[in-house]
């Protein structure tokens, strides 16, 4: 039984290292045609030189070989010198392959369980995916990201700067460096290194003087900019650290300090204060107004083939972004697709109340503030409806309701919208958006997108 089932298990290896190897032709991987050209090049460097040379070294290579061939044949008959030297050709061949596969995939493929082909397959894909430009900040980005990284390597995230509460804002004030919290987070979810790193970088202390609520990669990002000289230089730095797929840069490097206007006329200065306030907002805007674009960003916006708006608070995450002029007057220009991921729920002293209508009229009046008058964001992905559960009781018991949407009247409106079941299926302790659920829906528009304008 047991020489049974060995045997078993040596035909299932060799079918697995079969399939394999075929698809290494399949195409798609960009390998064999450079490989073939090195070949063909390879030819050609040796016969320039041996035509150079009069045609001499190429006399000599043939005569060198029938002395060779007529000395063994001597010896032994070619019925056994012939196999013989095809075995150790192809025993080489294969010999020195393995091992070139084998240095690549200690490169690219480290884990021990990987397999190379499909790292480099995968590798591929995410290199043809395309190139999207997602905005805003919070953990709604982060989600956002941690999803859309298993579609594309070709992702920019353009990151609010304004946040000016708990470790960010304490690493704001006493070190003068941009507030680094939704950075990190935006790093730590477009990360391909293993979740050691990432938890490093999560890592919140618990105790220690003057440590207590700060994170290490608050911390790591700080001391980069101090070193560096800006926080533009850390990202990068951090980026390789961590392994980002795709870039993260800041909306602006200016030393941003949100406002904002309220219902009774009464203005809220700060981004932890705004979201506080009782009455009503009306509008936002920042100090210094209309602050520089970071020349990244708008690059990356120019190349987009997909422009997204959240998720995320509307006036602390979203909206500061589009207070850069320059990132506004790039997005119009694009000629990408530009699409609203609206919230799950309203946030109690920022939206309350707000249906998605509301959401994206407080876009279209922050926008119409700085002068834009046309509607950027005509796409707009929203939640199903959620249905009844104990979870949604405690967030109402709280202030929180499900984000209502009039299909209707935005349809009416002009707008276009895609309605998808973005929560996690799993039961959990908070509603927030699925980072597979919110990819998976990004990527269904975006197909059918393409299919209508093609």
């Amino acid at each position: 039984m047991p020489k049974k089932r060995e045997k078993r298990v040596n035909t299932t290896d060799f079918i697995g290292r079969a399939r394999r190897a075929v698809k290494w032709l399949l195409p798609g991987l960009v390998l064999k045609r450079w490989m073939v050209t090195s070949g063909i090049g390879l030819i050609l460097a040796l016969l320039g030189a041996a035509i150079w040379a009069d045609l001499g070294p190429i006399y000599w290579a043939i005569e060198v070989l029938f002395w060779f061939l007529s000395g063994i044949t001597t010896f032994l008959p070619r019925g056994i010198t012939g196999p013989l030297i095809l075995f150790m050709g192809i025993t080489l061949l294969i010999l020195g392959q393995s091992k070139s596969f084998k240095s690549i995939q200690q490169a690219v493929a480290p884990d021990k369980d990987a397999i190379l082909i499909d790292a480099l397959r995968a590798k591929s894909k995410l290199n043809r995916g395309p190139n999207i430009v997602a905005i805003g900040g919070g953990t709604g980005l982060a989600s956002l990201l941690q999803g859309l990284k298993r579609y594309s390597s070709r992702i920019t995230a353009v990151v609010t700067v304004a946040d000016d509460g708990g470790s960010s804002g304490i690493l704001r004030k006493e070190l003068g460096v941009q507030p680094p919290g939704d950075i990190r987070n935006c790093l730590t979810a477009l990360s391909n290194e293993g979740p050691l790193m990432t938890k490093l970088f999560q890592y919140r202390f618990s105790s220690g003087t003057g440590l207590v609520g700060h994170s290490f990669g608050n911390l790591f990002l700080s001391a980069l900019t101090a070193i560096t000289g800006n926080i533009d230089s850390a990202i990068t730095a951090s980026s390789r650290v961590l392994s980002v797929q795709g870039q993260v840069v800041p909306a602006t490097n200016a030393d941003v300090r949100l406002w904002a206007e309220l219902d009774n006329g009464e203005r809220v200065e700060g981004e932890s204060s705004i979201g506080k306030s009782l009455n009503p907002i009306v509008r936002i805007g920042c100090y210094p107004e209309r602050p520089p674009a970071l020349p990244r960003a708008l690059d990356a916006i120019k190349d987009a083939e997909l422009i997204l708006l959240g998720p995320g608070s509307l006036y602390t995450s979203l909206l500061p972004s589009l207070l850069v002029p320059e990132i506004v007057e790039a997005i119009q220009k694009s000629k990408a697709p530009k699409l609203y991921i609206c919230n799950l729920m309203t946030q109690p002293g920022e939206t309350d109340g707000l249906d998605v209508s509301g959401h994206i009229r407080a876009i279209e009046a922050q926008l119409a503030s700085i002068g834009v008058s046309e509607k950027i964001f005509k796409y707009i992905l929203a939640q199903k409806e959620i249905p009844p559960s104990p979870l949604l009781d405690h967030y109402r018991s709280r202030g929180a309701e499900p984000v209502r949407c009039d299909r209707r009247k935005l349809v009416s409106e002009g707008y276009k919208l895609f309605l998808a079941s973005l929560q996690s299926s799993k039961i959990t302790p908070t509603f927030r958006h699925d980072p597979r659920s919110l990819s998976l829906a990004v990527m269904r528009f975006f197909k059918e997108y393409k299919k209508d304008n093609n």
